[in-house]
């Protein structure tokens, strides 16, 4: 794919816009009372979910380019169709759907574009504030302001003591491991894929994440911070990938403000 295409203008807009429709669909569930199903993995779900995930699909469904849609709220795609896809949008209606059962506003809309596996382009909403950011490597990153573009830009090199994102509803033994390895640093707790928009900001060095993710979960935010200067790579240092088989789990990764980083001391 050419960046000419993704850079067209019509296109972002037509997706922003979408996003934004969704995230207003939350806001009128967020505001009343509603109940949680817990789905099979243990994961909540909301009428929200459900709105936000009707909105996009359509929308995204209709554009003129006729991509696929593979959504957390959709049916299950089965591989055998997946694996013919050379690009669709991965979408996550209620990134961190928990975060809204507490109502700590810490949720986001997430929406990608991939490309023979790779993301392409991104776009996360945080619907209680209005922020937005859009981006992905290549074209660049930015944060919208009423209708303004400002860009943004990862900190590198990073200073100290590092920053670290770290979630407020996942913190496992293997994070805290690689925390006490870190040294000294201040961690900031915050929700959903809202912790690559730090990164993307600068307003954070590092988000470490081991244990599940799906990849609905983390293409919109990668796309942001590549397109900042960041990235978001496995142990082994490669980068992030979608669509490679059956399973839409992520493996553990980093995501880092500045890929100078020695995060390979930080593994043991």
């Amino acid at each position: 794919m050419s960046h000419d295409l993704l850079l067209d203008a019509g296109l972002r807009e037509q997706v922003i816009d979408l996003v934004y429709r969704a995230g207003a669909a939350i806001l009128e569930i967020y505001a009343q009372d509603f109940e949680v199903e817990i789905k099979d993995d243990r994961s909540p779900l909301t009428a929200a979910d459900r709105a936000a995930h009707d909105i996009l699909d359509a929308g995204l469904s209709a554009l003129a380019q006729g991509w696929p849609v593979l959504s957390e709220e959709s049916s299950v795609i089965p591989w055998e169709q997946r694996r013919q896809w050379r690009r669709y949008w991965l979408v996550d209606p209620l990134d961190g759907t928990r975060e809204f059962v507490k109502r700590n506003g810490e949720f986001t809309v997430n929406v990608a574009l991939i490309e023979d596996g790779v993301p392409r382009f991104g776009v996360v909403h945080a619907p209680v504030g209005g922020e937005l950011w859009w981006g992905g490597g290549g074209l660049g990153a930015f944060r919208r302001v009423d209708r303004d573009d400002l860009a943004i830009a990862s900190t590198r090199p990073a200073g100290a003591p590092l920053r670290v994102a770290a979630s407020r509803s996942h913190l496992d033994a293997s994070t805290l491991a690689l925390l006490t390895r870190l040294g000294e640093h201040q961690r900031l707790g915050v929700g959903s894929s809202l912790k690559f928009c730090w990164l993307a900001e600068g307003r954070a060095d590092v988000y470490p994440r081991f244990g599940p993710t799906s990849e609905w979960d983390t293409a919109a935010g990668q796309c942001v911070l590549e397109g900042a200067g960041g990235c978001v790579i496995d142990v082994h240092g490669a980068a992030l990938r979608c669509n490679q088989g059956e399973s839409l789990i992520n493996t553990d990764f980093l995501a880092l403000g500045d890929p100078g980083l020695p995060w390979r001391d930080w593994l043991g």
